[in-house]
């Protein structure tokens, strides 16, 4: 049983190791005022190009994980390579994730999904669109390196951008070639190999969610408040990290001041208070979301399938309400769904 949420839909790199394709972090898809992917663009690795078969997997020994040590050191100052010959010195967050149910790194996840350090312990400041100094961006490479749990890009707007891929696969794109970039890197020991474009470049084609969480759609709320009391409103603030508000008219207001910015807001029937009912309903197969008020008046949530019940069952034996939402695409229909847009009204999130 874990209570963190499903993790978004994965794209796909070849594995420098073996013939298998690995499965990547989320690839949320592009929307308008988003950014153009610079012109040109460099995978760098520490795998020997020359050790490649004619599919481009590496076949050499290198190990997939960070050494947390001189080879990390050098693919961070490699990205600060590519970052200064771009003329950047600050770079926005986008996308950002924690771990979720499932953890693909090599390395075990840590506490703060290996952000510790880096941002307080709520991880205030870390958030889609935040903008943070290279030398804090070039910190959040390498915790992707390490594949702790934290993921994003980081992008200057048409001009830069980087992406930390599974196995040490970095892929910095910029407006110009940076020759002496490049050469630095050769330096330091990895291989930079120019492509046509990163395989995590945003997808224009497959947006997800459109709708801007405006005054019209903060009006459907009130409409929905009118006839069913109580609402619960779902906000994800970063990928796999969600709080839950059981919202009325009286604290509609206070609860969307202390919405996270960019946040996914999704609106769900009410909590039922026949707990009992809602444990009997529990499906025989497959998994489901359980979501509780306890009796002090808090949300949580939990995954859960037909081996977590009995374990559900005690943990929730006080609570004042649940419900059961389902996982699968087709049967999950929140009552509404939108996206925070920023203070200007215009959305720029990428969900």
């Amino acid at each position: 049983m874990t209570a963190n949420a499903a993790p978004p839909a994965p794209v796909q790199e070849l594995s420098p190791s073996g013939t298998e394709a690995v499965e990547l972090p989320w690839q949320p898809s592009n929307r308008p005022g988003s950014s153009v992917p610079p012109s040109f663009v460099h995978r760098i690795t520490k795998y020997d190009a020359a050790i490649r078969d004619e599919r481009g997997h590496y076949t050499g020994t290198e190990d997939t994980a960070s050494d947390h040590g001189p080879v990390e050191a050098a693919y961070v100052e490699a990205v600060g390579a590519f970052a200064e010959a771009s003329g950047v010195d600050r770079l926005e967050i986008r996308e950002p994730g924690v771990t979720g149910p499932v953890h693909f790194g090599v390395e075990p996840a840590t506490g703060g999904h290996g952000l510790a350090g880096l941002f307080p312990p709520d991880l205030s400041g870390y958030y889609d669109g935040a903008e943070v100094s290279l030398s804090l961006a070039l910190e959040l490479v390498r915790a992707m390196l390490r594949e702790q749990g934290a993921w994003c890009r980081l992008e200057a707007g048409d001009t830069f951008t980087v992406h930390v891929g599974w196995d040490q696969y970095v892929y910095v794109g910029s407006d110009r070639p940076c020759p002496d970039a490049v050469e630095r890197t050769r330096r330091l020991g990895l291989f930079p190999e120019p492509l046509s474009a990163s395989p995590y470049a945003v997808d224009s084609g497959d947006l997800e969610v459109t709708e801007v969480a405006n005054e019209d759609f903060w009006t459907r709320v009130r409409t929905t408040l009118a006839s069913r009391r109580a609402v619960l409103l779902e906000e994800t603030y970063l990928r796999n990290a969600t709080r839950w508000h059981r919202i009325t008219t009286e604290n509609l207001d206070a609860v969307r001041a202390d919405l996270g910015p960019r946040a996914l807001l999704t609106v769900w029937p009410d909590l039922t208070p026949d707990v009992g009912a809602v444990l009997a309903a529990l499906p025989p197969e497959n998994s489901v979301e359980f979501v509780w008020e306890s009796k002090h008046g808090t949300i949580a949530h939990a995954l859960v399938d037909d081996t977590d019940y009995p374990q559900l069952a005690a943990l929730v034996a006080d609570a004042r309400a649940a419900r059961i939402l389902p996982l699968t695409l087709d049967e999950r229909r929140p009552l509404l769904s939108a996206a925070l847009p920023d203070g200007d009204g215009v959305l720029r999130a990428r969900w």
